[in-house]
């Protein structure tokens, strides 16, 4: 299948030699699939996000050709607040989750979360179109995506719906890869794939590499690469959580070790998303441009602010207690990094620990 003609040729051969270079790429068939499928038919308009806020570009910039090719996500769509719903993932941690789902000749291939279309190209020009199936839970983006996937020369299966449910009618799967973030593994998923078969899927700050078995248990390790996507969504929906209220006078308040510095720490922050999913975090900075203090919330309003090493919380639970018995089991295992921690699910239960058992575990729902 060739995709239309365009005048990137060189421009994609040079990323497919950075992604190469920087060890995302290891294998001769994915290396031809981003050196071939143009990524500028899926993304014609889109932002890149700076440090002064996001900066659109149209196919009439003069830098929008070469930005389409940069190691960059490309946000692809905003909500009437301004939002980020939809972007084209960074291609080196595309490289890398397409490399981890170990496809073979053949296999059926179910993507949720289908977005511009890109990443469903290349599974398409990997393992053939037929072979392919995207679910995309907007449904105006799953037609903009069949069209841009059509004018390309491409023609998966297209489907609008909630990727978490999966789509049995395909079924079964040799291989499942996930593009938005998840709190765990949706159940509906390990019935639909073939005993051995490899699930890629964002879970927390971190991407899981899974085998199912036989009897619907499956276990992987993490990925050693950060990896932070627009959390998994329902129709209307943004997937963040609104910022709450100022807390209380009544809130509970005492003395708390952890610093807001702590969340800045790639490995902690890694372990954070576990043990408070779905939360969210902004920090106070002051006219140094030092972290002065740290907010956390939760979508079902836990809500806590840590600033001159005192804890104040409100809410169903405590997050900052939750956050020191992190670090603490962090530390005390030796500051691990991701690819040391496995994820596990058996009998309807996910949880995540050191491969080796040692230390805590963190359930997931």
């Amino acid at each position: 299948m060739n995709p239309v003609p365009t005048a990137s040729a060189g421009l994609r051969r040079k990323l497919a030699d950075h992604l190469r270079s920087a060890g995302a790429i290891k294998s001769d068939q994915w290396y031809e699939a981003f050196a071939t499928v143009p990524r500028e038919a899926f993304v014609r308009a889109f932002a890149v996000g700076t440090q002064h806020g996001p900066v659109h570009l149209t196919p009439e910039d003069p830098q929008w050709l070469s930005t389409v090719y940069s190691d960059d996500s490309l946000l692809t769509r905003f909500d009437a607040a301004g939002v980020p719903t939809s972007s084209s993932t960074l291609p080196t941690l595309m490289a890398l989750m397409l490399e981890a789902l170990d496809v073979a000749d053949g296999n059926r291939v179910l993507e949720v979360a289908t977005g511009t279309g890109y990443n469903a190209a290349l599974l398409s020009h990997r393992v053939g179109d037929g072979n392919v199936t995207t679910i995309e839970v907007d449904p105006e983006l799953a037609r903009a995506a069949e069209r841009r996937l059509d004018r390309a020369g491409y023609r998966p299966t297209v489907l609008a719906g909630d990727g978490r449910a999966g789509h049995p009618d395909g079924g079964p799967y040799d291989r499942l890869i996930a593009t938005c973030g998840f709190t765990g593994i949706p159940p509906a998923w390990l019935e639909q794939m073939t005993p051995g078969g490899i699930i890629v899927c964002p879970v927390g700050g971190g991407v899981v590499r899974l085998v199912v078995q036989r009897d619907g248990r499956a276990a992987g390790a993490f990925l050693p690469d950060a990896a932070f996507f627009m959390p998994v969504r329902g129709i209307g929906e943004n997937g963040t959580v609104p910022v709450p209220p100022p807390l209380p006078d009544s809130c509970s308040s005492r003395p708390c070790f952890v610093e807001p510095s702590d969340f800045l720490d790639d490995r902690i922050n890694f372990l954070l998303t576990l043990a408070v999913p779905r939360a969210m975090t902004r920090f106070t900075y002051d006219d140094a441009g030092d972290i002065t203090a740290v907010h956390i919330w939760q979508p079902d309003g836990a809500w806590a602010e840590l600033q001159h090493g005192i804890a104040r919380q409100a809410g169903p639970r405590r997050i900052l207690d939750a956050v020191e018995t992190a670090i603490v089991a962090h530390r005390a295992t030796g500051r691990p990094p991701r690819e040391r921690y496995r994820l596990r699910v058996d009998a309807g239960r996910q949880w995540v620990s050191l491969a080796d058992g040692g230390g805590p575990a963190w359930e997931l729902g």
